[in-house]
Order: structure tokens, then C-alpha cells, then sequence
């Protein structure tokens, strides 16, 4: 079975209604190292680990991942550094967009010829992204 690491925003203000889903089409098709990123006790000011902690956690996680999945709609560093270790590492990528209230995605990127990005409005069709993508 796969192993996903799931990248999303928190500091930056991420949209916690929608996380839910995304990490239950992910578990339905693969191994999940992140599960932590939609934790009730999570708040926008991230995890109360001391951030060294944090980052060598989450590291671990991209390394050992066989793929990422990332929610970009909210603008992160946290998640563009992920996203360029991860293709560093020669991981797959996947992230999702959801182009609201004008936003559009970092030509960083959007550009990547190794990274699969999909713009969705709705969840749906976020979930049948993330099964073409682990199924591939």
C-alpha cells in the first residue's frame, strides 16, 4: 500500500471544512503519515510541538512518503517547501486548487513539469483526483 503524506495550510489560514474529505478519499486508497493536520486540536497557529520538532516530523513524513498530495488553495511556505523537497526527493505530487475569490495558484507551481495540479470547485472532485491519482 502507498504511503501519502497530506501537505495542507494552517498557519496560513487553511480550510479545515474541507481537509476532512480530502484525507478520507486518501486513506481509502493508501497509507496516511499526516492524519495529524486535521486533528480537532489543531488550531491556525499550528501544532504546540516546538517548530524544530515539527519540521524534522514532517520531513521524515515527505521522505518516507511514496507520494504528496497538497491543498494549495491557501497560500503556505510550509507547503511550497514541501512540495520542492519532495520533487528534490523524486516524489510524485499532487495538489488541488480550488480557484476562489479571484486567487490563483504560484507560478512555482502551477509551472512544475513534475507536479499534476488539479483545480476543483467542488470536493467531489477533489476525492476523484486523489483516486486517479493513487491509482496511477
Amino acid at each position: 500500500m502507498k504511503k501519502v503524506y497530506f501537505a495542507c495550510s494552517i498557519r496560513g489560514g487553511g480550510d479545515k471544512s474541507i481537509y476532512p474529505a480530502l484525507v478520507k478519499s486518501i486513506k481509502q486508497h493508501a497509507e496516511l503519515l499526516s492524519e495529524i493536520f486535521i486533528a480537532d486540536g489543531l488550531s491556525l497557529n499550528g501544532s504546540s510541538l516546538p517548530e524544530r520538532n515539527i519540521w524534522t516530523r514532517d520531513m521524515e513524513w515527505v521522505k518516507n512518503a511514496d507520494a504528496i498530495i497538497a491543498e494549495v488553495s491557501n497560500p503556505s511556505l510550509g507547503v511550497g517547501y514541501e512540495i520542492a523537497k519532495a520533487e528534490e526527493w523524486g516524489k510524485p505530487v499532487l495538489c488541488l486548487f480550488r480557484p476562489i475569490d479571484g486567487r490563483k495558484l504560484s507560478a512555482m507551481v502551477a509551472g512544475s513539469p513534475t507536479v499534476t495540479v488539479v483545480e476543483y470547485t467542488e470536493v467531489t472532485a477533489a476525492v476523484e483526483a486523489i483516486k486517479s491519482f493513487l491509482e496511477a
